[in-house]
């Protein structure tokens, strides 16, 4: 199987400039970067005491957190299917 051609992604993420490297579109990685940036800055607005550093790690583990339970939910919903399935 051949490789997939790496890319390079100019991305701006609260304030910082980001270089993302991969075999995603450009418009994907984009996306991604724009949603990681609409959380900190929520999480900031109500947590104007913490520093950036905090803001994305808070970030990261809500994100985190939130793939977990959809995760679960993905599982629930195949063993319900294959329940279904008999």
């Amino acid at each position: 199987m051949a490789d997939k051609k790496r890319s390079r992604v100019t991305v701006e993420i609260y304030g910082q400039t980001y270089t993302v490297v991969g075999t995603e579109t450009s418009g994907h990685v984009r996306y991604v970067a724009s949603l990681v940036d609409e959380r900190m800055r929520e999480l900031s607005k109500h947590n104007r005491h913490l520093d950036s550093k905090k803001i994305a790690v808070l970030t990261a583990v809500n994100s985190v957190h939130d793939f977990l339970k959809l995760e679960a939910k993905v599982k629930r919903l195949e063993e319900e299917l294959e329940n279904l399935r008999g």
